[in-house]
């Protein structure tokens, strides 16, 4: 994917645009705030990477994990944790130094891999909601409805998706000119943010991007809500009321999931021109790119008693091998 990104940004530097480097504003320029902001999201990131990767190490050397939703919940911890490192050096970086400077290509290149990852989350998730809805509908074929080669295809899917959504944006970002003001007022190397510095006719990238997106958006969310209903109207036909209460907590991390990524991002791209709601922006964006990718590991280990076993089994085992190297 990186060298795909590359080479199409090698294209943009042979356009009339005269900027060939951005400045990054950053969340704040008030010089107090810098420190404890840098320290605070070197932790943000640091329990986002710890978290994710313990997990995706949990479901990975357990066997009793080995299933198609932890298979899916594996996927979407990688991605969490690549998602964080496409915008926490810049941003830590913009805390400590007078100028954050990026070079276009490098801000082509956050652009795409930024693209990329929200976009084959979003089919992540959609995994995960079918997954439940076979479990809980289907539980006699749930072996051969969602066998190995399944569930491969479904995350293929999921990654091809978010990369030629992706190429799209770029394709049609490199297209345009930027020879006015270079300065991003943002933390990050976002499609509207950039819109607002060209100086070219941004109708057909601005309509384009935002196709790219709400298709993606729209399509996934249907196949949620639906599996969801589904699931619903299935439990609801139990006679026992403790069949339906045991349908819902196995779905509730999934729910609270979608609720946040699906939520956050739909504020954060709600486009108006005031000051106010540029900060309100980078707010929200903050939110979308360092909370959620921390509190994914969480959402799913607290309210996972299989996570739980696993992590308490982990432990044990940690123990004995210690206790044994010590004897």
């Amino acid at each position: 994917f990186t060298n795909v990104s590359l080479d199409v940004t090698k294209t943009a530097m042979k356009n009339d645009s005269s900027v060939t480097e951005f400045i990054l504003a950053g969340l704040t320029d008030q010089p107090e705030l810098q420190l404890p902001l840098f320290i605070l999201f070197l932790v943000y990131h640091t329990v986002t990477v710890v978290g994710n990767m313990s997990l995706m190490s949990l479901i990975f050397l357990n066997s009793n994990l080995q299933t198609p939703m932890y298979f899916f919940l594996f996927n979407l911890s990688f991605i969490d944790l690549c998602y964080s490192f496409v915008f926490t050096p810049k941003t830590l970086m913009s805390f400590v130094s007078e100028k954050n400077t990026i070079s276009f290509r490098g801000c082509m290149t956050q652009l795409f891999f930024y693209c990329f990852f929200a976009h084959s989350e979003c089919y992540v998730l959609t995994a995960m909601a079918y997954d439940r809805y076979v479990a809980i509908c289907q539980p006699l074929l749930y072996i051969v409805i969602m066998s190995s080669r399944t569930c491969s295809l479904m995350m293929f899917g999921s990654y091809l998706t978010g990369f030629t959504a992706a190429i799209v944006h770029i394709v049609f970002m490199i297209r345009l000119n930027f020879c006015h003001s270079n300065i991003i007022n943002h933390y990050l190397c976002d499609i509207f943010p950039l819109l607002q510095l060209s100086c070219s006719n941004i109708y057909a990238t601005e309509l384009v991007s935002s196709v790219v997106a709400s298709t993606v958006v729209i399509v996934s969310s249907v196949i949620i809500l639906m599996s969801y209903a589904l699931i619903l109207f299935n439990v609801t036909q139990l006679s026992s009321g403790k069949g339906l209460y045991k349908a819902m907590s196995t779905c509730s991390s999934h729910i609270i999931t979608v609720a946040l990524f699906y939520g956050f991002g739909m504020l954060t791209h709600i486009k108006t021109s005031s000051d106010e709601s540029v900060v309100q922006g980078k707010v929200l964006s903050v939110f979308c790119t360092f909370l959620l990718p921390l509190l994914n590991p969480f959402i799913y280990s607290l309210r996972n008693k299989d996570v739980k076993l696993a992590l308490k089994t982990s432990l044990k085992r940690l123990k004995v091998n210690e206790a044994l190297r010590m004897s």
